[in-house]
């Protein structure tokens, strides 16, 4: 950790923020001098090595510390297993077209965007109204100049529109078509009208083998790769639950009109964990570590009242409240929250917000997203859903094969229960090529409808329904149904599943904007306060300027942070000191040391924080020491201040 400092009170300013990302090649608009394509990104040095802490950081916060299975599975996959899982059926968005232009926007984009600058206008206006009578000339012309966007609105007006906000995630594809008819929600762009939202699947199809004989798709996410695998994993954690599996992976959206830079992308980096528990017991035995941390929490039923407000309480108060479903599910939205500020979000400007009733995918029963502020306001980065059932039930269903838990009773449950028999020769005899169908749909009934059925074969009235609904008639001779003693020594059941889903490129961005800031004496020096952790450099060596007796004692100190696992950088250009602290203060570099004329003799170099700039000074093999252990975390600023003595300015040279 670094010493906190009153960085400025210069608001942020995104425009200085995006140049100083461009200007370092912290990511780049791909194909770029080919004009580019909307939604696709390369990343930089400097991104690319914040991405890769990011991760390195997360594998750590999860899977080591959680002792979960690490898996690495295919991006194209099958069509099959996408039509099974619903993704093909549901995996959309809701879109509207320009009724001019054609041009296509996503329509609760629209309606967000849309709403809120009016609102924003409205702000304004309010405000102009209560400003001093006396203004000059520039901020005349500049009313003037927003006069056409700028409108006050009617009380009743703005809190409509800001209840429509609150549950703007709730809206069907015609609910969104009659917002905009309502209150004449055009394309911010033209002014145009747009027509009724049409739904688009974002998945990005393709083809598998040399005649595109086996339809496929890009993943859209990791998780179907953990499904498919689920016995493999299962056997490999000697046939126990509950256990996670765990994935970082490229996966691919089509999105309908990704605008936001690194917040809406088509291809990205995702970080997925199944965590596989008993559907009878979402109990978690490391609960009791995270119960006391408080969170703000903005539940569906809150937003159903068109409200934002936040609950703060604890995670155990939330699942003891039964606002979050259960412990595993509480469990992993606190150890969320923990990596999140553990890199360097703002918890401040971290909430988790639930999923209302029409925005829950099909396969959740319930879902919190990690939601982080930033320049264009509440973001998901983090989902923390419970899937259930749903997908080794569906994939199991598909294909036949089990995907089941069979757990040894250490007691065995003895029960009584209606139990279906066939005559095997009466059966194949009487129904032939529908035998199959017979027995699957009797061995699919409760035991209600076996007792019902039980009662209809005394009287010759047996009949039972065909998939497609047609009727088959069971006469008694080829099927009884008796009661039972059944001991049970094995219990068959599939798990739930809680999967919590990060959005990495979105973290990192959320990262850049919570981190930039800049000096208060010179607004245009921009500092990213990135914590070591996840800095893309840790430490800066300053030779003093590049003449060849500098070489040795720069070559010795790079050596020994390398060896020390120290990343470090050599800047030995031509510019000041000063030039070249200031440009890897834009990088994020955390720690700097100085080699100058005094440390060729005295084996002495200075040591600088980024943030404060203050300096330390002393040995060699002390300053290495010290920046190794403030790397680590093992050591603050504070506690190096007092291993290392405070560096004046001057050293001796005798």
């Amino acid at each position: 950790m670094t010493t906190v400092v009153n960085k400025t009170a210069h608001e942020f300013d995104k425009q200085r923020l995006e140049a100083l990302l461009s200007r370092r090649f912290f990511y780049a608009p791909a194909f770029e001098i080919y004009g580019g394509v909307a939604g696709l990104y390369d990343y930089g040095p400097p991104g690319s090595a914040l991405q890769a802490n990011i991760i390195n950081e997360w594998r750590r916060h999860f899977i080591i510390e959680e002792g979960m299975h690490e898996l690495d599975t295919t991006i194209m996959t099958p069509a099959p297993v996408f039509e099974t899982s619903g993704h093909v059926a549901r995996f959309a968005d809701w879109m509207v077209k320009d009724t001019k232009t054609g041009d296509v926007l996503r329509a609760d984009h629209l309606v967000k965007n849309v709403l809120e600058a009016r609102l924003k206008g409205d702000l304004e206006a309010r405000g102009q109204a209560a400003a001093p009578a006396k203004v000059d000339e520039k901020a005349k012309k500049k009313k003037k100049e927003v006069a056409t966007t700028v409108k006050q609105l009617p009380d009743e007006t703005v809190a409509e529109y800001e209840k429509i906000l609150a549950q703007l995630d709730n809206y069907s594809g015609p609910d969104l078509g009659q917002l905009c008819r309502t209150h004449d929600l055009r394309n911010p762009d033209t002014g145009n009208e747009v027509g009724e939202p049409q739904l688009f699947n974002l998945m990005f199809a393709s083809s598998i083998g040399p005649t595109g004989q086996h339809p496929g798709f890009l993943r859209p996410e990791t998780a179907q790769g953990h499904f498919l695998n689920f016995s493999r994993l299962l056997e490999f954690n000697n046939n126990r639950i509950p256990f996670a599996s765990a994935q970082i992976g490229r996966s691919f959206r089509n999105e309908i009109s990704p605008r936001a830079g690194l917040l809406r992308v088509r291809e990205f980096t995702m970080a997925e964990i199944e965590h596989f528990v008993d559907p009878l017991d979402k109990r978690h035995p490391r609960f009791k570590e995270v119960r006391d941390i408080k969170l703000g929490f903005l539940s569906a039923t809150v937003q159903a009242e068109g409200k934002t407000n936040l609950s703060f309480i604890t995670i155990g108060e939330a699942v003891d409240q039964q606002i979050v479903a259960n412990e595993t599910l509480g469990y992993f939205v606190a150890r969320i929250y923990l990596f999140l500020v553990k890199i360097g979000i703002d918890p401040k400007r971290l909430r988790f917000r639930q999923h209302m009733a029409n925005e829950m995918a099909h396969y959740a029963t319930d879902c919190w997203d990690a939601e982080i502020h930033n320049s264009t306001g509440w973001t998901e980065c983090v989902g923390c859903a419970d899937r259930a059932a749903y997908d080794l039930t569906v994939h199991s269903n598909r294909t036949g094969h089990p995907l089941v838990v069979r757990q040894a009773l250490s007691e065995p449950i003895i029960t009584e229960r209606e139990v279906p028999e066939f005559d095997k020769k009466a059966i194949g005899k009487t129904f032939g090529k529908d035998t199959g169908t017979v027995q699957k749909v009797v061995a699919e009934l409760c035991q209600e409808d076996l007792v019902a059925l039980k009662e209809a074969l005394a009287k010759d009235e047996a009949q039972i329904s065909r998939p497609d609904g047609s009727k088959i008639h069971i006469p008694s001779s080829v099927l009884k149904i008796e009661r039972k003693t059944i001991k049970q020594n094995i219990r068959e059941f599939t798990p739930n599943v809680i999967e919590p889903s990060f959005g990495l490129g979105r973290i990192l961005y959320m990262l850049l904007e919570h981190n930039y800031w800049s000096r208060a004496q010179d607004v245009e020096r921009g500092v990213l306060s990135f914590p070591p952790l996840v800095a893309p450099t840790k430490c800066l060596v300053v030779p003093l300027s590049a003449r060849e007796e500098f070489e040795p004692l720069t070559a010795e100190v790079s050596s020994k942070l390398r060896k020390a696992g120290v990343f470090s950088r050599v800047d030995d250009s031509s510019v000041s000191i000063g030039k070249r602290y200031a440009r890897n203060d834009e990088l994020g570099t955390p720690f700097g040391v100085t080699i100058d004329f005094a440390s060729l003799k005295n084996r002495t170099i200075t040591l600088r924080e980024r943030d404060t700039t203050d300096q330390l000074i002393g040995s060699v093999d002390e300053v290495i020491e010290v920046v190794t252990e403030l790397v680590l975390g093992s050591l603050t600023w504070e506690g190096a201040s007092k291993r290392l003595a405070k560096y004046e300015g001057v050293q001796d040279v005798e």
